[in-house]
């Protein structure tokens, strides 16, 4: 995960800060979504935290299948913030989200 442009460069830097201990697939994935368009006027920090939430959400917890029961966003990301924030733990990450906090796709 070396080279790049700045920006990609910066993406790199911000997720090892933010979580540590990511998986390099993972890593991958949150890279890749970070640097999506949507994303891009953002600051690294903020994309790679978004990103990283997302994919958490999506791809480790029962978020969408609560949404496919007919739960609506909210309740759904309030009955996963539990399991979010403990991948989040392994990750190594010092920062985690509240029940309450907004997260942007």
């Amino acid at each position: 995960m070396s080279g790049g442009t700045k920006r990609q460069r910066d993406m790199r830097k911000a997720l090892r800060a933010l979580v540590p201990l990511v998986p390099y697939d993972e890593a991958e994935c949150i890279l890749e979504q970070a640097l999506a368009g949507h994303l891009r006027h953002l600051p690294p920090s903020i994309a790679v935290w978004l990103a990283a939430t997302s994919r958490i959400r999506h791809a480790h917890t029962d978020y969408d299948d609560l949404l496919g029961d007919g739960y609506d966003r909210d309740a759904a990301r309030f009955f996963t913030c539990d399991a979010i924030n403990g991948v989040l733990t392994t990750w190594g990450s010092a920062r985690q989200i509240g029940e309450t906090e907004e997260i942007e796709e």
